[in-house]
Order: C-alpha cells, then structure tokens, then sequence
C-alpha cells in the first residue's frame, strides 16, 4: 500500500515502537494521509478522471462521490474522505479504503489501454516483481492449478468475465477505469501449472504500483476464499 514515505505495512507501528496489532494501527496514517492528498484536488475534476460521479451539495464547497468497487457502489465524502458502502452505509476495511482514495487522488483520465500488461512492465514494478508472484501467482496455482473448474465457479462468483487466455481467464473490472486480469494454464503430463495475474497497461494512472501489489494480492485471496465457500 502506498503511504507517500510512510513505514512499509510490516514496519513497526511508529508511534509506540511495539508491532501493529490492528489494521487501524497499521494503517491509520496512511489513511489520513490519504485523505489529505484527495482534499487539496478539485472534486469535479477527480470525478471525470476516475469515472466516480460526484455530487456537490447546495454550497458547491462539499459533497461526495459515488465510486464502484468490484462492483459495489462506495459513498465517498468531500473533503472528509470517508468511505461508506452507499447501500448499507458499511465501512470497508481501512486497506480497501485506502486502495479507493488513492483510485480517485491518482486517477488522471488517461485512456485505458486495451492490452495486457505484467507487473514486472509497471514503474518500478520489476525489483517487486518476486514478492509480488508470491502473493499472487503461486498462491493460485497452489489453489488452481489443477482444479481448473474451481478456478472457473471463483472466478464467476467475484463477477469475472471469461476471456480467450490459456486454460480458463477472466477479466475482472474492480475500479471503473482499472481492470485486472487472471490467466490460469493447468498442470499436465509435459508442463506444471502456472497462474498470472495481468493489469491493463495504463493502469498505473489510476493507482501506484504499491498499491496495484496490494489490489493483485487482494484479487488472489478472494478467489481462493471464493473457491473455499464452493
């Protein structure tokens, strides 16, 4: 996750020296920072350039957006940055909260590009690229790789869309303006499994490269719950 010079997540909780205990302990000022970050922008102009419609109220000095995530409808407050799921009024958890502040403070309206692209081809992404197959990758073909009508029913269940790649693929459009593929080739007699996770190539307009690591990661594990609940 992101944190603009910020303790990496597995860093000591800074302000009492003792291991982060809770999310919120861990995150917390990455949160606020966050918040910050997406105050100092013009609202309207960051609705356009995310794809999240926003909604000024009578004195045009405050409002909110309304953002899909995974498609899901988030109410999110200007300049307050709070982040409320708009048909239950939920809080997500404060990563995904991050993941959808940092969506709208990036996000310059650049076009998708229509093409692939690997982690390691993403700014900086190649000296990341290991830890990244790891929390992805190999977790997935541990998960699936030789069950690929598991993979299929996940998939299907997080609203995936089939795609023509290797042995099962789906797209998935976890923010309007940034989708994330996975491509899943199975084991056979001549060749072991293999799993990889793709981001349309303009992605890193629309979230840091610390933080697509963190949204692959977060695609991984709700496959694998997803495969888990049947």
């Amino acid at each position: 996750m992101a944190s603009h010079g910020q303790p990496e997540p597995d860093a000591e909780f800074p302000l009492s020296g003792l291991q982060a205990r809770t999310p919120e302990e861990r995150y917390g000022l990455a949160l606020e920072k966050a918040r910050e970050a997406l105050r100092r922008q013009d609202p309207q102009i960051k609705g356009w350039q995310s794809g999240a419609d926003y909604y000024p109220d009578e004195t045009g000095d405050k409002g909110y957006w309304v953002l899909q995530f995974w498609g899901e409808d988030y109410r999110i407050t200007y300049p307050e940055g709070e982040v409320r799921h708009a048909a239950t009024g939920e809080t997500p958890p404060i990563t995904e909260q991050i993941l959808m502040l940092h969506y709208l403070a990036t996000a310059d309206g650049n076009p998708m590009a229509s093409q692939w692209a690997a982690f390691r081809e993403l700014p900086g992404g190649l000296a990341y690229d290991a830890a990244f197959q790891g929390r992805t990758a190999h977790r997935l073909t541990a998960a699936f790789g030789r069950d690929v009508e598991g993979f299929i029913r996940a998939a299907r269940a997080l609203g995936g869309e089939r795609l023509a790649f290797g042995d099962a693929s789906f797209l998935f459009r976890i923010f309007p303006r940034l989708w994330l593929a996975v491509v899943l080739y199975a084991a056979d007699e001549e060749f072991g499994a293999s799993a990889s996770v793709l981001f349309d190539g303009a992605a890193d307009h629309y979230l840091p490269t610390e933080d697509l690591a963190v949204l692959g990661g977060l695609l991984a594990s709700r496959l694998i719950r997803a495969a888990r609940r049947g």
